[in-house]
C-alpha cells in the first residue's frame, strides 16, 4: 500500500536525476493543476496565515484563463512550475509532443510573468518514457516523497498518508483543483499540524531544490 503514497526506492533509483525529496531537512509543499477560481485564493490565504512558501505546478491553459490568479501566486512569494500546457498524459509521449507541451507552457509563462519556469512535473507523475528526455530540457524534474491523494476528496485518506509517510524532508503533493476543493484547506492544516507536532519545518523551493 505504501507505493500509493510514496514512490518505491526502485523507481527512485531508475530516475535518480529527478528530485524525490527535499535537499534539506525541510518539507516542501507543492500544488498541482491550478490556478482555478474555486481553490487558488483560499490556498494562498491559508499559506499566508501559516507563513509557508510553496511551489505551484500550474497548467498552461489555466494560466491563460486566469492570469490574474497566476500572478497572485507569484505576488504572494510562491514559485510556478511547468505542469504542461493542458495536463497532458506523457506516459508514452513522443519527444516532439513532450517538447510541444513544455514549450507552449513556457511561452505562456513568459507572456504572463515575464520569465520561464525552472521546475517541471509530469502530470500524474507518469514518467516511464521521460528519463531519456531528461537532458533535453533545462528544467529540474520534481517528483515527490508524499502523495496525499487529496483528489479522492476524503480527509481520512489524507490523514493516513500524512501520519504514516510524512518525513522531515518530504516533497508533498496537494492539488489546486476542483477534485480537492472540498477538503484542500483541511488537508493543508493536517500537514501543518502534524509537521508541528513532529518538529518538522517547511522550506521554500529555492532551498529545498538546490
Amino acid at each position: 500500500m505504501k507505493w500509493l503514497y510514496s514512490p518505491p526506492a526502485a523507481i527512485r533509483r531508475m530516475y535518480k536525476n529527478f528530485y524525490w525529496e527535499s535537499e534539506v531537512d525541510k518539507i516542501l509543499l507543492t500544488f498541482d493543476d491550478g490556478p482555478i477560481p474555486e481553490t487558488t485564493e483560499s490556498i494562498l490565504k491559508i499559506l499566508s496565515d501559516l507563513k509557508i512558501r510553496a511551489l505551484f505546478f500550474c497548467v498552461g491553459e489555466n494560466i491563460e484563463k486566469y492570469p490574474s490568479l497566476a500572478k497572485e501566486i507569484v505576488a504572494e512569494g510562491h514559485k510556478i512550475g511547468n505542469h504542461t500546457y493542458n495536463h497532458a498524459d506523457l506516459l508514452f509521449a513522443r519527444k516532439e509532443y513532450l517538447r510541444e507541451q513544455v514549450n507552449k507552457f513556457e511561452t505562456i509563462s513568459k507572456e504572463v510573468f515575464g520569465t520561464g519556469s525552472t521546475y517541471f512535473r509530469p502530470p500524474k507523475g507518469r514518467i516511464p518514457t521521460l528519463n531519456r528526455f531528461y537532458n533535453s530540457f533545462d528544467h529540474k524534474f520534481i517528483m515527490w516523497d508524499l502523495l496525499t491523494r487529496d483528489y479522492k476528496n476524503d480527509l481520512n485518506i489524507v490523514k493516513f498518508a500524512v501520519q504514516n509517510y510524512l518525513k522531515k524532508n518530504s516533497i508533498v503533493v496537494l492539488h489546486d483543483s476542483v477534485k480537492s476543493k472540498n477538503i484542500i484547506i483541511d488537508s493543508i492544516k493536517i500537514v501543518a499540524e502534524y509537521s508541528e507536532k513532529s518538529g518538522f519545518i517547511f522550506g521554500e523551493p529555492s532551498e529545498c531544490l538546490k
